[in-house]
């Protein structure tokens, strides 16, 4: 079969797709009474019972205990239920192959551009589903998430709230290249994050934010999944660092790093980005300057899982297998130490290293190592909210927000696990899930 042709054939796979999975758009004036049991709101109040929400035009339009059903207003019943924010997931990958989904490890030179949006699309229904309604992708190849992205905003498939931030930067050879084969086969320039030098680190956050890059995302150490770097060691040097983050800035993009390895982190921080994503390896100085700084963390505890039980079945093999190992245990006890060191912490899974639509994990292992539930839930609603810059808009169950609702069958402060389950999702007042 001819490039063509198959190029013709993905692209109306996708039309197909996108057609039956289009969600039934919003009416204008419609309206929602939902009666919940009880809610936690976001804010960091105590939980409040006999509360009602009115939802019109996609929009929180009253709160309280004496909310009253305006003329063809649908009231959903949700009394037996606990209501919650829809929860926000920083760091995701929602578009190509997942690890050990078909040829993953080759998918950089095998896929079209085109079948990682197609894949999106799966993954982003998997997620909205699971009670995610926004999230931020954080690397993805050949701007497949600003398609994703433009996609779900002009309601063509259904799908969270989406920032992008197109390729991800990083050094030749590193942890954001791709390596190991021969000269000709992947190569990749600035355009397409791979950047070497002051000069050439700026035009590649130019070139991202030309494109639509909602956030710039860098590697700043090497990685787990990557061939031929040590997962710790820094990639960037800190004027690197330090022009990423100015140029960003200046567009008003925020900054993500990538940094595993303790000197890589702190010389991040020091550059200014706005988080550290993952932070496996965090001293008593790195805590320190993550205060000083104001950054998040990203701790992604659920990646670390997913890579160390990986390579323990042997999807993960030789070096890969070897940094999993190493680094997974290390992450649990820097997340640790970065709670009880009073770090802001929002919640990010990297699905896509395991299964989408199981974010719902991740507060669940927030707890497990060192949060309360309700830390956890504020990590995932309004801290999240915070560090994307949307708190004006998502994160909290206020007046005038965006009707982002998860509705959990028991009271999440004592059982987290119900996050995993949500029986109701509504995205932008639109119902997506409803298990009565």
């Amino acid at each position: 079969m001819s490039r063509k042709s198959r190029n013709l054939r993905v692209l109306i796979l996708a039309i197909l797709i996108a057609a039956s999975a289009a969600p039934q758009p919003l009416l204008a004036g419609a309206s929602y009474v939902i009666k919940a049991g009880a809610i936690i709101d976001g804010t960091g109040a105590p939980p409040a019972k006999g509360v009602s929400i009115l939802v019109t035009d996609g929009k929180i339009a009253a709160i309280g205990r004496s909310v009253t059903a305006p003329e063809g207003a649908e009231v959903i019943d949700l009394s037996g239920s606990w209501v919650l924010p829809g929860f926000i997931d920083a760091h995701v990958h929602l578009t190509g192959r997942q690890i050990g989904e078909g040829d993953w490890q080759n998918n950089d030179v095998r896929d079209l551009p085109q079948e990682d949006a197609i894949r999106g699309v799966r993954n982003a229904r998997l997620t909205l589903a699971a009670g995610f309604t926004t999230v931020r992708n954080v690397g993805a190849g050949d701007y497949s998430d600003f398609a994703l992205r433009n996609a779900i905003r002009e309601g063509v498939v259904p799908g969270p709230r989406i920032l992008a931030a197109g390729h991800s930067l990083g050094i030749t050879g590193g942890h954001c290249d791709t390596n190991g084969f021969n000269p000709g086969v992947a190569d990749r320039g600035p355009d397409d994050g791979i950047a070497d030098g002051v000069e050439n680190v700026m035009h590649a956050v130019r070139s991202q934010v030309k494109r639509g890059a909602d956030v710039i995302k860098f590697c700043a150490t090497g990685g787990v999944l990557s061939e031929g770097d040590a997962v710790g060691v820094q990639q960037y040097t800190l004027e690197e660092m330090k022009a990423i983050v100015e140029v960003a800035h200046l567009a008003e993009r925020k900054v993500a790093a990538h940094a595993h390895g303790n000197e890589g982190i702190k010389t991040a921080l020091r550059a200014g980005v706005d988080s550290i994503e993952h932070g496996s390896i965090l001293d008593d100085e790195a805590i320190a300057l993550f205060r000083e700084t104001g950054a998040w963390l990203v701790p992604t505890l659920m990646a670390q899982d997913a890579v160390e039980s990986q390579a323990l079945k042997g999807i993960l093999t030789g070096q890969r297998k070897e940094k999993a190992t190493f680094i997974a245990p290390k992450a649990r006890a820097s997340f640790r130490k970065a709670v009880a060191g009073g770090v802001k912490i929002a919640l990010g899974s990297d699905a896509g290293v395991y299964p989408h639509g199981l974010n719902g994990r991740e507060l669940v292992l927030m707890v497990e190592h060192g949060m309360s539930p309700m830390e956890a839930i504020l990590a995932g609603t309004k801290g999240a909210s915070e560090l994307l810059g949307l708190q004006a808009e998502i994160g909290s169950l206020e007046v005038g927000k965006a009707a982002d609702i998860v509705a959990v069958s028991d009271d999440p402060l004592k059982s987290i696990e119900v996050v995993t389950s949500p029986v109701f999702v509504m995205h932008d007042g639109v119902v997506v899930v409803r298990k009565d």
